[in-house]
């Protein structure tokens, strides 16, 4: 339990989302991107115009940093094959999006790459709108090592739940594993922290998100599944750690057990990933197919 920095007396496991330091309910002043110390609130307030406005409104240079690569990525894959249109005509898409049968023969980069592809404009539209809504919240009040942190630890456990539920010869791509772990965390932070308007909100954008998720075919379920389940860890250790549960050496615990998740995903993927077969490997197994992939 820590103690608030203007009240030595008091007792809180809240922090200022903006220096971090403890605060006591008197000293607390919600904003969009969680609670503000009296000198961080006065200091946001004083900003508003000229350089210094423009460099605190730029408080979420990983989102549009990620949203610029899957662009960028998508240009590509229109110069290389179809756009995403048709993957089996894409040679980016064949090549690097996620696939069991070449991460179990040892392509682990696809457990990332494929996040990063898209098959189709209204598939890269939707995602990149998810993510701008969200980074544009999350980011800010974690900070950026934190976000990217949840971002890849969520792209790599919605990698392991894709090939899990959808089977390793099914082609994946696309950011929505990582974009439902920052749903997922930004749920359990908003949450945590008492601000229970925002966790409505995003409680029930997510609620729509996994009914379209099951209702229409096509979707990843495991890829959607996945990372959130993902990120609602990451964002449980977060809270863990502003509440004051993970000690003193709270953020490096934060780290590890970030760490833990995605290469915890690493290593459940690969287990779980089936190489191609040969003839005769089929037939010695018994699980024979006239067309392997």
């Amino acid at each position: 339990m820590a103690y608030c920095y203007r009240h030595p007396n008091v007792e809180t496991r809240v922090s200022c989302s903006r220096c971090d330091r403890p605060i006591c309910p008197d000293c607390m002043t919600p904003t969009p991107v969680g609670m503000r110390c009296p000198e961080c609130s006065r200091e946001q307030t004083r900003v508003t115009s000229g350089p210094a406005a423009v460099s605190a409104a730029n408080g979420s240079p990983a989102t549009f940093a990620l949203i610029v690569i899957c662009v960028g990525v998508y240009l590509v894959e229109i110069a290389s094959g179809s756009g995403g249109l048709n993957s089996t005509a894409n040679s980016l898409i064949s090549n690097f999006g996620l696939l069991g049968t070449a991460v179990a023969d040892g392509e682990l980069y696809r457990l990332i790459t494929g996040g990063f592809l898209h098959a189709g404009l209204m598939h890269l539209g939707f995602n990149m709108f998810a993510l701008y809504f969200l980074g544009r919240v999350l980011e800010p009040s974690i900070g950026t090592p934190r976000f990217l942190a949840v971002f890849f630890a969520s792209l790599l456990a919605g990698s392991f739940g894709a090939i899990l539920l959808s089977g390793s010869n099914v082609l994946t791509v696309g950011a929505s594993g990582a974009v439902f772990g920052i749903f997922g965390a930004t749920f359990m932070i908003a949450r945590g922290r008492g601000m229970n308007t925002i966790a409505r909100e995003i409680g029930v954008i997510l609620g729509i998100n996994l009914l379209i998720t099951f209702a229409i075919p096509g979707i990843s379920i495991g890829g959607h599944l996945g990372g959130l389940i993902g990120g609602v860890l990451c964002g449980m250790l977060i809270v863990a750690g502003e509440r004051g549960r993970l000690g003193a050496g709270a953020r490096l615990i934060e780290y590890g057990g970030f760490a833990v998740i995605a290469g915890g995903s690493v290593l459940a993927a690969i287990a779980v990933a089936e190489p191609v077969l040969t003839f005769g490997e089929q037939l010695a197994s018994g699980r024979f197919s006239a067309l392997p992939f």
